[in-house]
């Protein structure tokens, strides 16, 4: 049994008169959110069940999300028709597998005065849903794997919402009515996939440097099929008809149970055969550090290209182009991208505003696709080992050798009394001799750097009929310094490339003084400038022996 929680709870009044949050990344969260696991397996058996409680808030409108209580319960993969005792080989029903999931949830989104007045029947979102996948892998000509799959799924709600046309009203009308509905629907598919390897052995005259470079390709088709639950056979539909303001007649199809947790099943049959191709290239080198003599290394560690064509669409059957490349730079440095390519060309609707046409990019001069999004992120932090690791400082003089410790209450006594304690220090003293005699003086310190490129669609230039490429970056910063143990300095930033200026910085300093502490915090720039000066007690029996300053409305800060 395992049992969690995570509380970040405050109502929006106390955030807005707050001013302490100024000082603290707390003060930039447009959200809270506090949850509650509860999980336990049962032993010796496939099943297990979990429980959850969450709460959310959104301070700028003081929204409450509360999700209370939801279940899920659990089965296990099994093989339902595999014998005990196994006679001869494996028979073909015997790698049939099931699995089950269900859940329950219960949830409320309100604000935070309205909340308790809520109808539990009318106002509460609730709903039960069972999944059953059930899937076989078979091997066919020794090196294609082919697995059918098929999965069941069944909702339950307790609302149904129907719609109909008001003729006076010239409006739509909602009724709900409050009783026990069922959905169940399915899908089926299908995937082959196999491995195919190629070598490149390179010709003499190249060198022996290099000895093989291998490519792996992995092909995957895959096949999914899904009918048409929008018909009046399965119920989950209505329809209402009417005349439109250009005199017009309109039909309209709706779903009864658009509002449901775990949605409904969709309306429109779908068969969509997917393609994806992914990509492995290493080189196999000569290496004197190698006990083997030799070395493989990651040219391109994974290229997937994937795509589909879905031949239940009357148009726009070709998705878009997704691709992802990882490239292993270093050890501790990995390039990861992904990006969508768009295929098919843009024109006009009726409203003149740009959507998707039925023409292919790469039967009308624009190649396969055009990258219309893609991105990359990475972090580094550098410490006092960072430069260590650099320049090669050897450790093997003066590192490996134990700081002498000199008790300031007698400075005399030998070093070697002291040296079981941990870091070298022995008790009630704090100066650390190195053998050289001076005093061993280090500064921890760490500064992490975040940097983000995205690039993607920006506004739409009419006479390319394309949309124009925007490039998106975000730099921060988090720094901190320890010059003694007892002082500690730290600080974050942010910079905005729109504006070329510091978007937010908060900066705070500490002392700890025996018995008390002491700490000062100041926005420099940014509309939120301030500064907080704290000092009060450690004990907790003193915690209000303290003494605050801070800045307030009468020297410039705005609360909106």
């Amino acid at each position: 049994m395992q049992f969690s929680a995570s509380v970040n709870f405050a109502t929006s009044g106390y955030s807005r008169s707050n001013i302490t949050d100024y000082y603290r990344n707390s003060f930039t969260e447009n959200t809270k959110s506090s949850t509650v696991n509860w999980s336990y397996n049962f032993p010796n058996s496939k099943w297990s069940i979990s429980a959850t409680a969450s709460v959310s808030q959104r301070s700028a409108d003081s929204t409450l999300t509360v999700s209370f209580p939801n279940f899920t319960i659990t089965m296990a993969q099994v093989s339902p028709f595999k014998r005990k005792k196994a006679v001869g080989a494996e028979k073909w029903y015997e790698k049939i597998k099931i699995s089950y999931s269900g859940r329950f949830q219960n949830s409320l989104t309100a604000k935070e005065n309205e909340f308790f007045h809520k109808s539990l029947v009318k106002d509460w979102r609730n709903g039960f849903s069972h999944t059953v996948p059930i899937s076989a892998t078979f091997n066919v000509l020794k090196y294609i794997n082919i697995t059918p799959s098929i999965t069941l799924n069944d909702r339950m709600y307790t609302s149904k919402i129907k719609q109909s046309w008001d003729p006076n009203a010239s409006a739509v009308v909602r009724d709900t009515t409050y009783s026990f509905y069922n959905l169940f629907d399915f899908s089926v598919s299908m995937s082959l996939s196999t491995k195919l390897y190629g070598f490149y052995k390179p010709l003499k005259f190249m060198g022996d440097k290099l000895q093989m470079v291998r490519h792996v390709l992995t092909p995957t088709i895959s096949f999914s099929a899904t009918p048409d639950f929008g018909t009046k056979f399965w119920g989950y539909y209505g329809n209402y008809s009417y005349t439109d303001a250009q005199g017009v007649y309109r039909e309209v199809q709706y779903p009864y149970f658009q509002h449901g947790l775990y949605g409904q099943p969709q309306s429109g049959k779908s068969g969509v055969l997917s393609f994806q191709l992914a990509n492995n290239l290493e080189a196999k080198v000569k290496s004197e550090s190698d006990s083997t003599g030799y070395k493989k290394i990651s040219i391109i560690e994974n290229l997937t290209l994937s795509q589909s064509y879905n031949f239940a669409a009357d148009s726009l059957r070709w998705s878009n182009l997704q691709t992802s490349i990882l490239l292993r730079l270093t050890k501790s440095f990995n390039l990861n991208l992904s990006a969508t390519w768009d295929v098919y060309k843009y024109g006009l609707n009726e409203y003149g505003n740009p959507v998707h046409i039925n023409k292919l990019r790469l039967f009308n001069g624009g190649g396969w696709g055009r990258l219309s999004s893609t991105g990359t992120s990475f972090s580094y932090t550098f410490n006092n080992d960072t430069f260590k690791k650099l320049f090669g400082r050897n450790k093997g003089k003066d590192d490996d050798k134990k700081p002498k410790v000199r008790d300031r209450n007698n400075p005399n006594a030998s070093s070697n009394e002291n040296e079981d304690n941990k870091g070298g220090q022995a008790q009630g003293s704090d100066i650390v001799l190195r053998p050289d005699g001076y005093m061993d003086w280090k500064c921890p310190w760490s500064l992490t750097v975040n940097y983000s490129l995205n690039y993607g669609y920006g506004s739409f230039d009419y006479d390319k009929m394309e949309y124009k490429g925007k490039f998106t970056q975000n730099l921060s910063f988090n720094g901190n310094i320890r010059p003694t143990k007892n002082w500690n300095l730290s600080f974050s930033a942010s910079y905005n490339f729109d504006t070329h200026k510091i978007a937010y910085m908060n900066c705070s300093v500490s002392r700890e003084m025996h018995c008390f502490v002491m700490s000062a915090s100041f926005v420099p720039v940014g509309p939120y400038k301030s500064y907080n000066f704290h000092i009060a007690v450690k004990s907790s029996i003193l915690s209000d022996f303290k003494y605050d300053k801070h800045s307030s409305y009468n020297n410039g800060v705005q609360w909106y």
